[in-house]
């Protein structure tokens, strides 16, 4: 077979493209929105990572934490205000379940429940690093279909970055 020539001087696909004539090919509309991660503390020391992490800027992130009063779960808003698990998620398309001890076990069941009826993804991270952390990745591994044990902090921001919360 013989080898195809290529005339150098004709302007090849990449700045065909760049053309006038083809740009109304283009799609015109703005790229679909951020994803709409709901992050969910699931103990005292998460609540301090979510807190921290909740004032920098993401434009559909919404950071709660969660507690457990005779095995039921409560969520609140990181600021305070009450949510429930039913209406965050009916807007949600991923969760991300914070952890840096065991604490919140009944909370990262009842959402991992939530999330699995609703075929919404969720996520853990094990903020932590001592006996606590095994413990964490314990309560969490059921509930999470990604799990990151052994995170740090930096790791929280830019797992957000990455989905573009």
């Amino acid at each position: 077979m013989a080898p195809t020539y290529v005339d150098p001087s004709l302007p090849s696909s990449c700045a065909r493209a760049a053309t006038a004539a083809e740009a109304r090919y283009r799609i015109q509309r703005p790229v679909a929105p951020a994803r709409a991660p709901r992050i969910i503390a699931l103990d005292d020391g998460a609540v301090e990572i979510v807190r921290r992490t909740a004032m920098l800027q993401w434009s559909n992130a919404r950071f709660y934490a969660c507690r457990s009063s005779d095995g039921t779960p409560e969520l609140r808003g990181i600021e305070g205000r009450p949510a429930t698990l039913a209406d965050e998620l009916a807007s949600a398309d991923v969760v991300v379940m914070i952890a840096t001890d065991d604490g919140g076990a009944d909370c990262a069941h009842a959402i991992g429940k939530a999330c699995w009826q609703r075929s919404i993804m969720t996520a853990g991270l094990v903020v932590s690093d001592d006996d606590a952390a095994d413990r964490a990745v314990a309560a969490l591994r059921p509930h999470a279909r990604v799990l990151l044990p052994g995170a740090d902090e930096s790791d929280v921001v830019e797992l957000l970055t990455a989905l573009r919360a």
